[in-house]
C-alpha cells in the first residue's frame, strides 16, 4: 500500500486522538470530509488502522508494576514457538510480547498489581512450558510511553 502525504497526516492525526471529527481532520489535511473518511475507510479495511482504542492509566486502575520478562528457549522449534505463544498469549498480565535476536529468544511486557501478582504470574508461566531460563527486570518508573508511531520520517520535507 502506498501513502501520500495527506494519507500520512491523517494517519498521525488519528493515531494521536481516534476522536477528533472527520470534518476536523479534513479541513487540517485539505480535503472535504467524504475524500477524507473514504481515506479513513480505506486504512482500516486495509488494516493500517488497527483499532481506535482509549488509553488506560495503569496507575490509576492499581496496575502499578510492569516487568519486562526475557525468555530462553528450550529449543528452537516450530512446535515449541507455538506451544509457548498459545500459553502466553493466554496469561492477562502478558501486554506484548517480542521475538528477539541475541540470547534472549523472546521479551514479554507484564503489567500486574503487585510483587505477589507478578510472583502467581511467573509460577503459572513457569509451570506451563518448560524453559530454558528466565530472568526479569522490573520498571521503576516510566519516564516516556508514545504509542504513536513516527510518521513525519517516512517523506522529506517539500522544498
Amino acid at each position: 500500500m502506498t501513502f501520500d502525504r495527506i494519507d500520512l497526516k491523517i494517519l498521525d492525526i488519528l493515531q494521536r486522538d481516534a476522536t477528533v471529527p472527520v470534518a476536523r481532520i479534513a479541513d487540517k489535511v485539505g480535503l472535504s470530509q467524504t475524500p477524507c473518511w473514504k481515506r479513513i475507510q480505506k486504512h482500516e479495511e486495509a488494516g493500517v488502522i488497527r483499532a481506535r482504542v482509549a488509553l488506560l492509566n495503569p496507575d490509576a486502575l492499581g496496575l502499578s508494576l510492569t516487568a519486562f520478562v526475557m525468555v530462553e528457549a528450550i529449543d528452537h522449534t516450530a512446535e515449541w514457538r507455538t506451544e509457548f505463544l498459545t500459553v502466553t498469549e493466554t496469561l492477562e498480565p502478558v501486554r506484548d510480547i517480542y521475538r528477539l535476536a541475541g540470547t534472549h529468544d523472546f521479551m514479554l511486557r507484564v503489567v500486574v498489581p503487585d510483587m505477589p501478582a507478578f510472583d502467581a504470574f511467573y509460577d503459572t508461566l513457569t509451570s506451563s512450558i518448560r524453559l530454558r531460563s528466565v530472568s526479569s527486570v522490573f520498571a521503576l518508573e516510566q519516564v516516556k510511553a508514545c504509542t504513536a508511531l513516527p510518521l513525519s520520517g517516512l517523506f522529506p520535507s517539500p522544498n
